[in-house]
């Protein structure tokens, strides 16, 4: 893509954060579009959040399980960008109007203590980066009317990001077993979905990896500080105004997100 065209579709998408009317699919009218013009999108929004003062804290990677790749129709991970107005606090009321499509997803939150940055990242390098681990509540979000995403509409679209809610207990990663780590998801008191930490990339860890490896020769560091979601246990889920949704991670405790009765 040209950089105008860049420019102009991560317009759009802005356009669409604003208006809270959703656009058609990026590769309908970008067909050509590749996923590093997709990054390339994404990062023209990044730039205009941070020039207007937000702060980036961190990064998610996005479909990074089967039951989410399924559930989207692609066949490999994402990453984006996680801004400083996109966290919530755990229990405080969030206005479901601030999104356009929301779901949620439980996950495990990596919270660095020392820079990662690829090439060349191990496992044993990104444990020893991970300061403590937090249950997470990821709102996910779609800028693409309907959700009718490609790999090039996720990654366009800041990784289909919207929001993120942390609990309160950090744990040390050395303290549990993030592949054996059981989660329970419940919505309105009602069981929704269950996972494991082995559903993402077989391994929480390897998400991390996967991350600082991916960014890396693009000369992004992950910074201490930073969180890194590393994707979803279980599938996504409907978000409705009113809504308490609760993640319970075997290991690290509870999330819980609640949504404003009305939306407002």
């Amino acid at each position: 893509m040209e950089p105008t065209a860049v420019r102009e579709a991560a317009e759009k998408l802005l356009t669409a954060y604003d208006t809270g009317a959703p656009i058609e699919p990026v590769i309908t009218e970008y067909p050509d579009a590749t996923i590093a013009d997709a990054y390339r999108i994404q990062q023209e929004q990044v730039r205009t959040w941070t020039r207007e003062g937000d702060v980036v804290n961190g990064h998610k990677v996005g479909l990074s399980s089967p039951a989410m790749q399924r559930q989207m129709g692609v066949d490999q991970p994402d990453y984006g960008h996680l801004l400083a107005g996109m966290f919530h606090l755990e229990h405080q009321p969030i206005r479901t109007a601030g999104f356009l499509q929301p779901r949620i997803e439980p996950e495990i939150a990596f919270v660095l203590g020392r820079p990662l940055a690829g090439p060349g990242v191990t496992v044993a390098d990104a444990v020893r980066a991970v300061d403590f681990v937090l249950p997470a509540l990821e709102i996910v979000d779609s800028r693409i009317r309907d959700w009718k995403i490609s790999i090039v509409d996720t990654i366009a679209d800041n990784a289909s990001s919207g929001g993120v809610v942390l609990g309160s207990r950090p744990t040390p990663l050395t303290a549990v077993d993030l592949r054996l780590a059981g989660c329970t998801l419940h919505s309105g008191g009602e069981l929704v979905a269950t996972g494991a930490g082995g559903a993402v990339l077989g391994s929480p860890v390897n998400a991390l990896v996967w991350l600082a490896n991916t960014v890396g020769p693009l000369g992004v560091e992950l910074e201490p500080g930073h969180v890194v979601l590393p994707g979803s246990m279980t599938r996504a889920v409907p978000v409705r105004p009113g809504d308490a949704v609760v993640a319970a991670i075997a290991g690290l405790g509870s999330v819980t997100a609640v949504f404003e009765e009305d939306g407002r």
